[in-house]
Formats: C-alpha cells, structure tokens, sequence
C-alpha cells in the first residue's frame, strides 16, 4: 500500500475510533507515551497566520504554538520553538536540525522521499487572495484575461507550483515569505496571491483589506506535521492528536484560530 492511501486509510480509522478514544480518555483507561520531559524543538516560520505569528505585542502566538503545548501537556515533553525560514525548513529536517516542522506544511509524495510525515491534521484547498473591492476579474480564467497580469505566492511552496502551472513561469512573482507577497498585493504591484485558504483567511483575519475568491485552484490537499526519518515522535505525537479530537480539544483549538475565518 503506498504512503499516500495509508494515511487517508488511517484517517478513516481515526474517525471510526472517535467515540472509543473518547470514552478511554475520560476513564482514565488510555496508557499514554510518556517522553520524560524532553524537549521537543519544533520549527516554525513565524509568518504564517494563523498557524504562526507575531501578534501586534510582538507575541508569537497561532494554531501551531496552542496545539504543540497541549500535546506536550499530553506526553510530558517539553515545546521550544524555533524561529526557522522556509527555504530552508524541510531540508533542515531532512538532516535533523530540528525535531519536527509545523507550519501548515502540505504532504506531497515528493516530500515524503526525503522527510516523514504525520496523520494529516487538516484539509484545504488553495485559492487566490485578492484586494478588497476587486472587480476585474472573479477567477483564475477572467485573471488571465487581463494584460500583464501578476500574481504572486512564496517560493518553494505547492501554492508556487500551482501558480506556475496555472499562469506560468512569467506571470509569478515568488517571495521569500508570504508577509511579503501580501505586502505586494496591498502596494498594487501584483493582482493576486496564490495561497492557502486557511492561511488567506488568517492574512485577512490579521491585517483586512482582502478578500478570498471562490475558486478552488489545486482540489483539495492535506497537511501535515514534517519530521526527520525514521523519528521516534511520530507515533507518540499521532496519538496525543488523536487523543486530542477524540476529547473535543483539538476543536476548541481549531475554533479559537480559524472559526472566526469561516
């Protein structure tokens, strides 16, 4: 069985095994890892809402950062955070840097040759952010009818990918972070960024201004949590997940950073 159909296959099981997860943990019954108070050093960009960011007091705060702390409080290790660039993140992983990448981070095939994956965690699709109160175009098609279109997204990316296969190479302009593609899509300098929709409602959460189109660009992805291969907190941090669903917590959380954006 592929890694691909193993994981939707384990998402399935996931669901099915809810209610009994659910009724062990207010039991008490569930015999959990225990990592000793380990530290766990997590990599995150830091630029990323609503997953990670700072918030106007400078505080890095988001989805990533709430999640690991309760998982932690689960397997009694210990989150440091470590402030880490994109372009760098997952090759750093693949040499164990770092214990695990947050981030949002897309499972493809073709990252999985190098770093190991957890369950997936959210599905999403990709869409394009716009300027408020556009009305040159409603969709990719009418966008490639305008002249000398841009569109902007961050380099290294799946949005990158599909920005390029949609518009091609000439009409992409990939940023080093996605703070700074917004930035050009504010200042008039391109007509759209090409994004995750979580992360689009958390640009717009955060700074207004924008809107999200409803056309879906890629289909629907999932993401997941990137570790070094062959790591050993893998399944220890599958079953805090799971065991943070089965009890409600996970959609506390998950409430609390994206509900306001649905």
């Amino acid at each position: 069985m592929s890694r691909t159909k193993f994981m939707l296959s384990l998402l399935v099981v996931l669901i099915i095994a809810l209610p009994t997860l659910g009724a062990m943990a207010q039991d008490n019954m569930v015999a959990w890892p225990d990592l000793g108070g380990r530290e766990v050093v997590i990599a995150v960009e830091n630029a990323y809402p609503p997953y990670n960011y700072y918030n106007d007091d400078n505080e890095a705060v988001g989805w990533d950062y709430d999640t690991f702390n309760a998982i932690c409080s689960l397997l009694n290790c210990v989150p440091v955070f470590e402030e880490v660039g994109w372009d760098g993140m997952l090759a750093g992983i693949a040499t164990g840097q770092w214990d695990v990448a947050a981030d949002g981070i897309t499972y493809t095939v073709e990252r999985d040759q190098s770093v190991d994956f957890s369950s997936l965690y959210q599905a999403y699709d990709e869409t394009l952010l716009v300027r408020e109160g556009e009305d040159r175009f409603t969709d990719s098609a009418s966008l490639k009818a305008l002249p000398d279109y841009r569109v902007a997204t961050q380099v290294g990316t799946t949005n990158e990918i599909t920005a390029k296969s949609l518009f091609g190479e000439d009409h992409v302009l990939s940023f080093d972070t996605f703070g700074a593609a917004i930035e050009a899509l504010l200042n008039d300098d391109v007509d759209a960024v090409v994004v995750d929709r979580p992360a689009a409602e958390g640009y717009i959460e955060a700074q207004g201004g924008m809107v999200t189109l409803e056309e879906s660009l890629a289909g629907i992805e999932g993401l997941a949590f990137a570790y070094p291969t062959g790591s050993d907190l893998i399944a220890p941090i599958n079953a805090a997940m799971w065991a943070l669903q089965a009890t409600g917590e996970w959609d506390t959380i998950y409430a609390k950073w994206f509900e306001s954006s649905d």
